[in-house]
């Protein structure tokens, strides 16, 4: 069962609406589906990332809007960690 907020993963509209890609966060992360993949293969199913980094961990960064709220929320984004060039871990944090 899904919550109000939150829907499965969509490329289409991961691509075409990225202020709400905040409902679809947790599909990505719970089901698994980037973990083993490569970078082409994550960018072909979510674009190009906002950011990437190689100094300490190679990690690919999208933005995924902000989820209403009723108290003062942050803006959070999606991180993906490679490890070999696969995807070994997927999670949220607070925008800096």
């Amino acid at each position: 069962m899904l919550w109000l907020f939150e829907e499965r993963f969509s490329k289409e509209q991961w691509r075409s609406q990225p202020t709400t890609r905040y409902k679809m966060v947790d599909d990505i992360i719970e089901s698994q589906l980037l973990i083993g993949k490569t970078k082409d293969e994550v960018i072909v199913l979510l674009g190009k990332p906002n950011t990437s980094s190689t100094n300490q961990q190679d990690v690919f960064v999208y933005r995924i809007g902000k989820s209403p709220s009723f108290f003062e929320s942050k803006r959070e984004q999606l991180l993906i960690v490679f490890e070999n060039q696969l995807v070994t871990k997927v999670t949220t944090a607070i925008e800096e």
